[in-house]
Parts: structure tokens; C-alpha cells; sequence
């Protein structure tokens, strides 16, 4: 089932950057973000609220509030960086650059997470490495 919702993800991102690629057109791309941020606080706190999954929070503990607190600004510094990156950038050239995350996340978590490197993996982040060179060259 997982690899359902990574497609679907991956849907759901390329919608995202031709999306905010026009919505960032006419305002600061941090307005812009802030908003669609507001959004998705609105769209994923009505699930909780809608699953009756609200209650569960008093039971989340000290490591994964500091783990989810971490991963929240990550997640928000990338995203003022991706709308300022579409704000003045081609979305065909932006979208290879943040997919390089693809490859650092491997190796991150190779070092972090201790997963397995196997050369499958290393051959799959070394094309998307060269496909995103590739899409960045004149």
C-alpha cells in the first residue's frame, strides 16, 4: 500500500510546484507560502478532528514532539526556499534541484538511520543525480 501513496505524493508535489509556480506570481513567495501553509494546518487538522484521532496527542512523547518539532521547520524552511526558488525560476529547472533531496535523503540515511546502501540505490541516486545535471544545462 505504501507505494500507492508514494505515487500519489509524487502527484501531489508536481501539482504542487505548477500550482504555486502561478500563485507566486503576483506575491511574495512567504505570503504565498504562509497561505499555503494555513491551508494544509486547516486540511490536516480537520482529518485528525474527522478520525477522532485528537485525543491521541497527550500520548506523544518528549523524543517525537523534538523529532516532529525538528522535521516541521525543516519542512517550513524548504518550502520558503522552493517558493522563492519558483518565484524567479523555471519550474522545470527548479523541480530537478529540489529532487536532489532524493539523494541526500539516501545518504543521510545512511548515516543516521544505519539502511542498507546497496548498489541498486547508489546506481538509482546516481541517475537522478545525472538526470537532474542533465535538466539544469543550457
Amino acid at each position: 500500500m505504501w507505494r500507492y501513496y508514494a505515487l500519489l505524493s509524487a502527484l501531489f508535489a508536481a501539482l504542487t510546484a505548477i500550482f504555486a509556480k502561478i500563485g507566486v506570481k503576483d506575491i511574495n513567495s512567504d505570503l504565498a507560502t504562509a497561505i499555503r501553509t494555513t491551508i494544509i494546518l486547516i486540511l490536516t487538522w480537520g482529518i485528525v478532528f474527522f478520525e477522532h484521532q485528537g485525543a491521541a496527542i497527550r500520548d506523544v512523547g518528549r523524543h517525537t514532539w523534538l523529532f516532529l518539532i525538528l522535521s516541521g521547520l525543516a519542512t517550513g524552511l524548504s518550502w520558503l526556499f522552493y517558493f522563492k526558488a519558483l518565484q524567479t525560476g523555471d519550474v522545470s529547472r527548479v523541480a530537478p534541484i529540489d529532487k536532489l533531496s532524493v539523494v541526500i535523503t539516501i545518504g543521510l540515511s545512511f548515516l543516521f538511520l544505519k539502511e542498507p546502501v546497496n548498489l541498486r540505490v547508489i546506481a538509482g541516486a546516481l541517475l537522478i543525480t545525472c538526470g537532474s545535471i542533465v535538466m539544469l544545462a543550457k
